[in-house]
């Protein structure tokens, strides 16, 4: 039989985490899960646009969903570190389910803002303990620690192909037969994400953390980020773009209906797009061999998000969007990826929860403020002229990052080499120092 070639080794590199069981069971079942997730976001920003077509009102409803996550995530950080990580994802999922179906009834029936705002509020309250929760049980699942940025490549790119498929098939359901049926379907695909949870076997047990106070674990957690510059600079970076950058999709209904002209199927089409870069980006970088070289990465992507926005804010047709959604998609989630591999690299188990919860905190926390920013700014200035304002800001924010980079490198190198990331230079100074020397007699 003939060795495999050079592209089957790079499909296999790509795929290399599934090869743990527990993790090859929650991708599949996760799969199916967001993509419900997907339509339902489409369908409640659909929803408000199409009962008040306020821009700040959209801005509004996603500050509900995302305020909570600000608030907690540090404290439910703490939390994650000291309770098993596998019953806090069965029991958020199941929350999340019940929430879905709470939003299919109402939608069903008649459903109001104040309704909307209370069910995504206590969405908000779920991913405070969800997020911190996965991406922290993340390292369970997979046992061998060099394929653990593989691990957060694929789930990214499980993500963003949900990202891809949910918003088209969301718009599609949305025009035929209306959004109380995308919520009802969200509801029922976590069923999936449960079950492979129930599944999974020979998880690790891990040593208790210790019991200290909630205020002394926060500073504990809070003096890592702070004071070890790569994350610092990382969170700091993807705090802005968040809060600049990532609430451009608030303002997609808006985009699709009043600049572009179109209606559900083109909101469909421009979220799909954006889709499908997150996609591109998360395949290249679950075919990376190691976390080295992340660091570049990140400032690149975050330049590269900023110039589709600012393109995607310029333009008036359909067919210039989408090339340029594509773009801002997949240098939005390179730089979410990578900022993540390189923290859940870096980071003590011990840790892990709580350094997860700052990340989240940056990623999902700051997106509420942002949200009530750019629905404000459209509000008065108009949406294109908001992207290009936000487009502007992380370009300036990779900027800003471009000059941190020899410091950010500069104290991320002993770890990677005390990680055995970086052999070559272990064994170089242990070579330098059998040179230097004196042999015994």
């Amino acid at each position: 039989m003939p060795p495999p070639g050079p592209n089957s080794t790079r499909w296999r590199a790509i795929g290399r985490a599934l090869e743990h069981r527990n993790y090859r069971l929650f991708f599949g079942g996760q799969s199916l899960s967001l993509i419900g997730t997907w339509m339902t976001r489409v369908a409640v920003s659909w929803l408000v646009f199409r009962l008040t077509g306020s821009a700040l009102l959209l801005g509004v409803v996603n500050f509900a969903g995302q305020i909570p996550t600000f608030l907690l995530a540090p404290f439910a950080g703490v939390w994650v570190d000291r309770w098993n990580k596998h019953h806090v994802l069965v029991g958020t999922q199941i929350l999340a389910m019940l929430q879905s179906f709470a939003l299919a009834v109402l939608a069903f029936t008649h459903i109001t803002i104040p309704e909307i705002l209370a069910l995504s509020a206590f969405q908000g309250l779920i991913n405070a303990f969800d997020m911190p929760g996965r991406q922290s049980f993340m390292v369970d699942m997979v046992e061998d620690r060099s394929h653990l940025g593989n691990a957060i490549a694929l789930n990214s790119s499980m993500v963003n192909m949900a990202r891809l498929v949910g918003p088209a098939v969301g718009g599609l359901i949305i025009a035929g037969w209306g959004e109380a049926f995308c919520f009802l379907i969200d509801g029922f695909s976590y069923l999936a994400v449960i079950a492979s949870l129930l599944a999974m076997r020979r998880l690790p047990r891990r040593a208790a953390a210790s019991k200290q106070a909630m205020a002394q674990a926060l500073r504990q957690g809070w003096g890592f980020v702070s004071g070890f510059a790569p994350a610092r600079s990382l969170l700091l970076l993807l705090a802005l773009v968040s809060l600049v950058g990532m609430p451009y999709t608030v303002l997609m209904p808006i985009f699709a209906g009043h600049v572009l002209g179109g209606g559900a199927h083109t909101y469909g089409f421009l979220m799909a797009a954006a889709g499908c870069g997150a996609l591109v980006g998360a395949v290249w970088l679950a075919a990376r061999q190691s976390v080295r070289g992340l660091t570049r990465v990140v400032p690149w992507s975050a330049a590269l998000f900023g110039v589709g926005l600012l393109g995607f804010g310029l333009s008036h047709w359909l067919w210039v969007s989408l090339p340029l959604v594509f773009v801002a998609g997949m240098g939005m989630m390179q730089q979410m990826a990578s900022t993540n591999t390189i923290l859940q690299t870096v980071v003590s188990e011990e840790m892990r929860g709580r350094v997860m919860s700052f990340y989240t905190m940056a990623f999902v926390g700051m997106a509420p403020w942002g949200s009530l920013l750019v629905g404000a700014l459209a509000d008065k200035i108009g949406a294109p002229h908001t992207l290009v304002i936000t487009g502007c800001g992380c370009l300036l924010g990779a900027w800003w990052f471009t000059r941190r980079l020899p410091q950010v490198r500069e104290a991320i190198r002993p770890v990677y080499q005390r990680l055995g990331i970086i052999p070559e230079v272990a064994a170089g100074i242990q070579t330098a120092a059998a040179l230097t020397t004196p042999p015994e007699d």
